[in-house]
Formats: structure tokens, C-alpha cells, sequence
């Protein structure tokens, strides 16, 4: 296995995609990841993220240990991993689909009607 501080720096979304392209590659996993399965393995790991705020009396940050800040990283990178996963097999370009969609949700959550205002935009 290989050693924690020898992994390689990452510094775009194309890299991350590479590694893991690589890493799948040297599994021969590529036939178990469909859209299907990347999207359900998807849903599991933003649940494990999830399971570690579940029972926070706020959910703030600040009330994770150690132990549990660890584990939220650990399974960010596991959502992150699949998405960028997923996203590449459906040829998706994540940091233009962000952007588009930050453009979208401005145009459905206008500041002068929403600031401050947590309702969904079919709510006012």
C-alpha cells in the first residue's frame, strides 16, 4: 500500500480525473462503472457524510472531533472521487456545469427577493 505522504498533489478537477482514471485502470474496474452504479455509490458515500452529523445537536462544525473531522475528509473525498467519476463517464464538465448552474440558481434566487431568506424559490 502505499505510503499517505507520498501521495501525488492534485491540483485541477483533470488531474484528480486522471489519478482516478489511472487507479481504476490498474484494477480493471472500469466495467463496474456505469452511470448507474457510479450515481448509487454516489448516494452511499454523501450518506456516510452525512451519518457523521447525524446526531450533532447543531451539526456545526465545530462539535466534530478529531476523529470525526478525519472521517468527514475522508468521505468528502469519497463524494468527490465519485462525482468526478461519474461526471467523466457521462462527459461532463464539472467546473462548467458549476458554473452554469451558479448562473441558473442566481436567476431563480434574485438577492433583492431572497437575502436572508432560506425558502425555496417556488416559496415567495
Amino acid at each position: 500500500m502505499q505510503n499517505l505522504a507520498d501521495t501525488p498533489k492534485a491540483d485541477s478537477l483533470t488531474e484528480i480525473r486522471q489519478l482516478l482514471r489511472d487507479f481504476v485502470d490498474e484494477r480493471d474496474w472500469a466495467q463496474f462503472h456505469t452511470p448507474k452504479n457510479l450515481a448509487s455509490a454516489l448516494s452511499v458515500e454523501a450518506a456516510e457524510l452525512l451519518e457523521i452529523f447525524q446526531w450533532l445537536p447543531t451539526g456545526r462544525g465545530g462539535e466534530l472531533s478529531e476523529q470525526a473531522r478525519a472521517a468527514a475528509r475522508h468521505e468528502l473525498a469519497d463524494v468527490m472521487n465519485y462525482l468526478v467519476m461519474l461526471a467523466d463517464s457521462l462527459e461532463v464538465d464539472l467546473l462548467v456545469a458549476c458554473k452554469e448552474k451558479i448562473a441558473l440558481n442566481a436567476r431563480k434566487y434574485p438577492v433583492s427577493q431572497v437575502h436572508g431568506d432560506a425558502r425555496k424559490y417556488t416559496e415567495y
